[in-house]
């Protein structure tokens, strides 16, 4: 017995090694070598363990670039996609952050590692549940999750240095451009399901004018308003 507990101690120190190697093989190649250069982000997504946020048969996809499936019919987004969007947010260590779809939370948590506070909003109650966990699990404090429709924000906690909608709407809602903060940014995916989606940044120049600048081409799950 002493012998299998050595030997599944030493297979559990291998396969968090692997899975440390891969974290930052995923950062050089899909990350640094793409454009994300924001020192911050990047020690940020070497941070946060991507696989705590997939299921355990997906561990071995952990870090490719690519998102996964998750429970719901959802999925979590690629790396780079995550890195992209929170490097464009240009985020300050005292700024408040609103996520339209929390998912599997691992957005979240690297945004955690970045601001002052996250406020998360999920409609599926499963995902909502294990997005607590995982916070609960690793210790995020600086995390506050609810469940509810993401697309009208969440204007008891407004207005926040930043929004970011981590799925695409149709157009952009009036709701959630009245919750930026003046100086403040949202990255929001627009377009059809299925069809071409634009990243946007919106950026609040005064109390009544935004600016937009079209970041690109991106597919997300459409952002739904009934909670599940």
């Amino acid at each position: 017995m002493v012998g299998l507990y050595y030997r599944v101690q030493n297979l559990t120190a291998y396969v968090m090694r692997n899975l440390h190697d891969e974290r930052h093989k995923m950062v050089s190649e899909h990350l640094q070598q793409r454009g994300i250069s924001d020192h911050r982000v990047i020690q940020a997504m070497l941070q946060v363990p991507r696989e705590r946020f997939v299921s355990a048969a997906a561990h071995d996809f952990a870090y490719a670039d690519m998102p996964l499936r998750i429970e719901q019919g959802q999925t979590i987004s690629q790396p780079y996609v995550v890195a992209l969007m929170v490097q464009k947010c240009e985020l300050q260590s005292h700024d408040r952050v609103l996520e339209v779809g929390t998912g599997s939370g691992y957005a979240a948590a690297v945004l955690a590692q970045l601001v002052q506070h996250v406020y998360t909003i999920e409609r599926h109650r499963c995902l909502y549940e294990l997005a607590l966990q995982r916070f609960q699990d690793l210790g995020y404090s600086n995390i506050t999750c609810r469940l509810g429709d993401g697309s009208l924000g969440w204007p008891e906690q407004a207005p926040f240095d930043a929004i970011v909608v981590s799925a695409a709407a149709p157009s952009i809602s009036p709701s959630l451009l009245e919750q930026i903060e003046v100086g403040g940014r949202m990255l929001i995916p627009v377009g059809p399901e299925g069809g071409t989606q634009r990243l946007l940044r919106v950026r609040r120049s005064t109390s009544h004018d935004y600016d937009q600048e079209d970041l690109g081409c991106v597919q997300f799950v459409p952002l739904i308003r009934e909670i599940h």
